[in-house]
């Protein structure tokens, strides 16, 4: 009767066991669709607009390069098992190109958020005299995040494929988001206020700024990395262009970013007696707020240049 009694209690402990561990699987596996997004500050908008909706992942960790960075095995299987890519494109995402390719060869659906924006060209008087590819004149921008604006149609034309392709009904978050990114734009114009227009005139690590110069009225004077890629070199001809324009532009601040050379930017600023400040334009700050990383660019711009 006692052994009766341990069998019956060990089955009943087995079957309590398979149905937790049941109920384990299905808290795991929500059947919600799965969106991976290329890089970090593209990933912020995204989860905003998306919420719980759907899982949303980032392939390019916050801080690292996006124009060099490569994926691992596991990135590479999470985009191609993903619902739907969010891209920047524009070769961004230089390092992830094959990978992304092959992800959309074998049918995987992607988003790619500059197709929907007005893609800013460089310029004539842009940057500095250089043989990069990148940098001639009437070369595509990949920096759109730069501009608020430039988000809010990424965010508009982002719901209308969400809705289409995943079935994902997100437009009532897509216009809160599309308000907040005009507040925003807002914003940062009034903080930005504060520079006299004298003193608009930007020298950064690389050409990142233009979408910001454009929407915010900055002359772009010259860059350190002549190209809108970090992978680019700096020639001695380069950094010679560079000084004279700064001086003949009377800059108030050269801004270094990420890829940017500390030890070019102190030379540079020694010999031109102009003050060297960090701008962070590729990684988000600690909360992973877009808002506040705009805001953050807004000031730190400000304070240097007012």
């Amino acid at each position: 009767m006692r052994g009766k009694f341990i069998l019956v209690s060990l089955l009943l402990t087995l079957v309590l066991a398979s149905t937790l561990s049941c109920q384990s699987t299905g808290n795991v596996n929500t059947g919600k669709k799965s969106i991976v997004v290329t890089y970090s500050i593209l990933g912020s908008i995204v989860k905003e607009l998306v919420g719980d909706k759907a899982t949303v992942t980032v392939s390019i960790p916050n801080g690292l390069d996006p124009h060099e960075w490569e994926p691992s095995a596991k990135d590479i299987e999470a985009i191609n098992k993903a619902d739907l890519v969010v891209e920047n494109g524009l070769n961004l995402e230089g390092g992830m190109q094959k990978t992304l390719q092959a992800a959309r060869d074998s049918g995987v659906k992607f988003f790619t958020a500059s197709d929907y924006i007005t893609v800013r060209h460089v310029g004539t008087g842009e940057g500095i005299p250089s043989g990069d590819p990148d940098q001639v004149i009437g070369a595509p921008d990949p920096h759109l995040w730069m501009d608020p604006i430039a988000m809010k149609s990424v965010v508009s034309g982002l719901a209308s494929v969400l809705m289409e392709d995943l079935n994902l009904d997100v437009s009532s978050q897509a216009l809160d988001l599309e308000n907040r990114l005009d507040s925003l734009n807002t914003e940062v114009a009034a903080t930005l206020a504060a520079i006299p227009q004298e003193n608009r005139k930007l020298v950064t690590g690389h050409e990142s700024m233009g979408y910001f110069a454009q929407r915010y009225g900055f002359k772009l004077v010259g860059v350190i990395i002549p190209s809108l890629s970090t992978e680019a070199e700096v020639s001695a001809a380069n950094l010679a262009a560079l000084k004279t324009a700064i001086e003949d532009n009377q800059v108030k601040a050269i801004f270094t970013e990420l890829g940017t050379s500390p030890a070019v930017a102190k030379a540079m600023s020694d010999e031109t007696g102009v003050k060297v400040v960090e701008l962070t334009t590729h990684a988000l700050p600690s909360d992973g707020s877009y808002f506040t990383f705009m805001m953050n660019i807004a000031n730190v711009i400000t304070n240097a240049l007012k």
